[in-house]
């Protein structure tokens, strides 16, 4: 396995495989029919100051409050026509992304609180709470409202303390103000604060990208995420921009980040995740498994997931597509069937399974696969049997988990679990 970095497979199947549904599905005998425990309410505000160069996300660089009210108004009437599927359920996981959420005002963040709790049922008091900022987003009035409504953890996307390597991948910040940011969010007390950080910036170095990780460390955050570095089609960091000297060093750089994480007190639990042990004792938090599905996705840009059925709104990367697809939300006035997404098999709903465990530090419990698909996953996926060989993975008891050189490999363990049929959806797809 020579090339460690292909893609980052973080849900699958890929929103690239997405197609038109036909005929649409109905979200009330969708949702009605799922049995999943818990959920996971996610909101997506697709706004930000400024679009960065490796950013190929659902997001459009927008700072007019305007354009957010009437937006926030149209997440108001999908809640509305949502809630009473999920009359009765229950939300253990909370997350607002983006996009930048803390672009929003203080008072239109307070609205999304109130859609929440109020329309769709969340009690913040069992919920995971989770809100993504940026260092020139981290205001006073901001904060105040992350911590009246019970936000449990905070990440903040630094990528690099070096002005140089900033000003790179067109982060609008110098350095200070990021410092000035954590400062802030380490002052209010929020149980967990994450840093991300990425690694195989245009002339980042060995030493650049250890000073980053001191400088993250020195200011003892929860959690700290390490991404690599990828470009992809309508990104404005090019693949030859990411070479230092010729060279690809991100894989260097990552077992560097490994090595002075874990000898800081920091736990790995992905190939990007170091975390440090966080208790919750403000409030009591139901569980959750990511292997499991019952996300509801409110907002442009947001997935959804049943079992079965992952659904979402168009994709696209460029202005003008971002911009078109928006402004169909904003104008719909209804949002209860699913016309594009991709429904799975039983085949893919086992590669989901175990792809959703492998890359994870908890790895793949078999008998837990057993009971839900009446089959061995050893048996489904001879390739289970070559990460051994290959020593990427061992078997401990019942449990599969990847090695130490398999998490490092995450990204190609995931890109070969792929199948076939999603592999040519996501080739064929134009991104707009």
């Amino acid at each position: 396995m020579a090339a460690p970095y292909r893609s980052y497979l973080y849900s699958y199947p890929h929103k690239t495989a997405y197609r038109d549904l036909h005929p649409a599905q109905s979200l009330k005998e969708m949702w009605e029919r799922d049995q999943t425990d818990y959920y996971f309410l996610y909101m997506h505000i697709p706004f930000c100051g400024a679009r960065c160069g490796f950013c190929n996300l659902f997001t459009l660089p927008d700072r007019r409050l305007d354009v957010h009210e009437q937006y926030i108004d149209a997440m108001q009437r999908q809640a509305e026509q949502w809630a009473p599927w999920f009359k009765g359920k229950t939300f253990s996981r909370f997350a607002i992304g983006g996009g930048t959420p803390t672009l929003l005002a203080a008072p239109q963040l307070n609205r999304l609180f109130d859609i929440a709790e109020n329309t769709m049922g969340l009690d913040p008091m069992k919920a995971s709470v989770s809100v993504e900022t940026s260092p020139e987003t981290v205001t006073a009035d901001r904060m105040r409202v992350l911590k009246d409504r019970y936000v449990d953890r905070i990440s903040m996307g630094v990528q690099s303390f070096v002005e140089e390597e900033a000003a790179a991948i067109y982060r609008p910040q110098k350095p200070r103000l990021a410092e000035e940011a954590l400062e802030t969010l380490m002052s209010y007390s929020f149980p967990l604060v994450n840093v991300d950080l990425i690694y195989g910036l245009p002339k980042q170095t060995a030493e650049t990208w250890i000073y980053s990780l001191e400088k993250a460390i020195s200011y003892a955050p929860g959690e700290i995420f390490i991404y690599p570095l990828y470009t992809r089609e309508n990104t404005i960091i090019k693949p030859e921009q990411m070479r230092s000297a010729g060279e690809d060093i991100r894989l260097e750089l990552y077992h560097i980040a490994r090595q002075r994480l874990e000898a800081a007190g920091y736990k790995q639990f992905s190939m990007r995740r170091f975390a440090r042990d966080t208790s919750f004792d403000h409030k009591t938090v139901l569980p959750f498994s990511c292997q499991e599905e019952g996300m509801a996705g409110l907002g442009c840009g947001a997935r959804s997931y049943t079992r079965d059925v992952h659904y979402a709104s168009r994709y696209g990367v460029s202005a003008a597509a971002t911009r078109s697809i928006i402004e169909q939300y904003v104008a719909a006035e209804r949002y209860d069937t699913a016309d594009y997404g991709f429904i799975l098999n039983e085949a893919e709903q086992k590669r989901r399974f175990i792809l959703k465990a492998l890359l994870h530090r908890e790895g793949l419990i078999l008998h837990t696969y057993e009971e839900r698909f009446k089959s061995n996953a050893l048996s489904d996926h001879p390739d289970l049997q070559t990460l051994i060989r290959l020593e990427l993975a061992e078997l401990q008891e019942d449990t599969l988990r990847l090695t130490t050189q398999g998490m490092a490999y995450s990204d190609a363990i995931g890109d070969e679990f792929i199948s076939g049929e999603v592999r040519e959806l996501m080739n064929g797809y134009v991104i707009r």
